[in-house]
C-alpha cells in the first residue's frame, strides 16, 4: 500500500529528480522499479543485520523481475562508515566487473545509505543508486537529499560526495523488526523537522508522541510522510547547501557530530546525539535572547515523551577527562558549516523557524558544554 509518494525535483538538473515512496509491502515491488528505470543488472548493499530479512525480501524482488544480482553485506554500526570499508567494497565492485549500467541498492539504516551512497558517487565516476531505508532515522531523513559519505578520526562526515538516488522506498513494515532505541532515536529528526519547518506539525508531535512511541501504525505513517515531504522541499530549494537554506537540516547536529566523534562512533546512536544537541542548540539561543525558556522547555518535553536523551550534563559527565569543552569546540570548528575555524551553528528564533548564525562567542558555547558540579 502506496501512503505518500514525493518527487524530489531538483532545481540544477531536473533530470536527476527522485520519488521517495512512503507505504506499506513496498519491498516486493523495487524490482519493478529497478526493471522501469533501465535496469538490468544490479549490487544490494545490505546491513548484515537485516541481510538474512528484508535485503532477502529486496533480492527476491529483483530476481523475480529478471534482475542479475550480487549481495554485499556490510558489518553493523557506525564503524563501517570507514575508508576501509569503502576500499573493501570497490574491490569487491571491480571483482564482479561492476559497470556504468549497475544499480546500486542500499538496504538498511543510515550507515549503509551514506556508505552505499559514496561508493556509487565514487565507482566508475558514478552509478545509479537506489535507497531502500529500513530504520525510522534514514525513512526520514539520512535516506533523502543524496548526501552521502563517510567518517574520519577527526569528524563525522568529512568525506562525501553529493549523489542523488533515482528513488527512494521507505517500506513502513519494516520497522516492525527494529530495536525499541534505534526506532527512538530516529524520532529525534522527527521532531527536528517541527522544530526548523513546522509549528503545526510540532504541536501534533506533542499530542502524539506517546503514539508515536508505541508504533501506533497511523501515527508512524503521518511522522514519516510529513518529514520525508518536508526535507524534500529544503532539498529542492538547496540541494548542494549554496544558498544556506539546506544547513537548517543541521540543526542540533553540530553538538550531536562533536559528541558522537568524541565520545566513539557507537556510543550514542545518531538520533541520541541529535537530540542532546537540539537541547544544546535551544539553550545556546537562550543564552543569545533568541528565544525563552519556555521554547526548551516544550522541545525537551516532546524528545523525553519519545524515550531520547536530552541532559547533555550527564552524558557529559561520563565521558573521559580527556572529553573536554576545549576539545569539543576544536571538533565544532571542523564541521561543514564552520567558516575559517568560525563557529556557525543552525538556531531557533521560534519553534518552527532556525536561522544559521556564525559569530557565535565560544565562551558561551563552552560554558554549554562544561559538565554541572556535584
Amino acid at each position: 500500500m502506496l501512503l505518500e509518494s514525493v518527487r524530489l525535483a531538483l532545481q540544477a538538473a531536473a533530470s536527476r529528480s527522485c520519488e521517495i515512496s512512503v507505504g506499506s509491502g513496498l519491498l516486493a515491488s523495487l524490482g519493478e522499479r529497478l526493471s522501469a528505470a533501465g535496469g538490468s543488472r544490479c549490487v544490494v548493499i545490505a546491513d548484515a543485520a537485516v541481510a538474512g530479512s528484508h535485503a532477502a525480501t529486496v533480492t527476491a524482488g529483483l530476481h523475480q523481475a529478471g534482475l542479475e544480482v550480487a549481495i554485499c553485506e556490510v558489518p553493523s554500526g557506525e564503524a563501517s562508515k570507514s575508508i576501509a570499508e569503502v576500499s573493501r567494497l570497490w574491490n569487491r565492485f571491480a571483482e564482479l566487473a561492476v559497470d556504468r549500467r549497475t544499480h546500486v541498492v542500499a538496504v538498511g539504516g543510515g550507515v549503509v545509505g551514506d556508505l552505499a551512497g559514496f561508493v556509487a558517487a565514487s565507482y566508475a565516476r558514478g552509478l545509479p543508486l537506489w535507497q531502500v531505508p529500513t530504520t525510522l532515522v534514514a525513512m526520514v531523513d539520512s535516506g533523502i537529499g543524496g548526501k552521502t559519505g563517510i567518517n574520519l578520526p577527526g569528524g563525522k562526515n568529512l568525506v562525501g560526495a553529493f549523489w542523488q538516488p533515482l528513488g527512494v522506498v521507505a517500506d513502513l513494515d519494516t520497522l516492525a523488526s527494529l530495536p525499541d532505541r534505534e526506532y527512538r532515536s530516529g524520532l529525534a529528526e522527527v521532531v527536528k523537522y517541527g522544530m526548523i519547518l513546522d509549528a503545526d506539525f510540532f504541536g501534533w508531535l506533542e499530542d502524539h508522541a506517546v503514539s508515536l512511541c508505541r508504533r501506533d501504525p497511523e501515527a508512524v505513517g503521518r511522522a514519516v510522510a510529513v518529514s520525508a515531504r518536508l526535507k524534500a522541499g529544503v532539498v529542492a530549494d538547496d540541494e548542494r547547501e549554496l544558498t544556506g537554506r539546506r544547513a537548517i537540516l543541521n540543526y542540533g547536529h553540530t553538538f550531536a557530530h562533536a559528541l558522537e566523534t568524541a565520545s566513539g562512533y557507537g556510543r550514542l546512536l545518531h538520533g541520541e546525539a541529535v537530540s542532546l544537541g537540539m537541547d544544546a542548540a535551544a539553550r545556546l539561543a537562550v543564552s543569545l535572547g533568541r528565544i525563552d525558556g519556555e521554547i526548551v522547555r516544550r522541545q525537551a518535553a516532546v524528545l523525553a515523551a519519545c524515550g531520547l536523551p536530552t541532559d547533555c550534563d550527564r552524558f557529559l559527565s561520563g565521558l573521559p577527562q580527556a572529553v573536554t569543552p576545549q576539545s569539543l569546540i576544536e571538533i565544532m570548528r571542523r564541521d561543514k558549516k564552520a567558516v575559517g575555524g568560525s563557529l556557525r551553528f543552525v538556531l531557533p528564533s521560534r519553534i518552527g523557524h532556525v536561522e544559521l548564525v556564525g559569530e557565535v562567542d565560544p565562551s558561551l558555547v563552552e560554558s554549554l558544554l562544561r559538565p554541572a558540579k556535584g
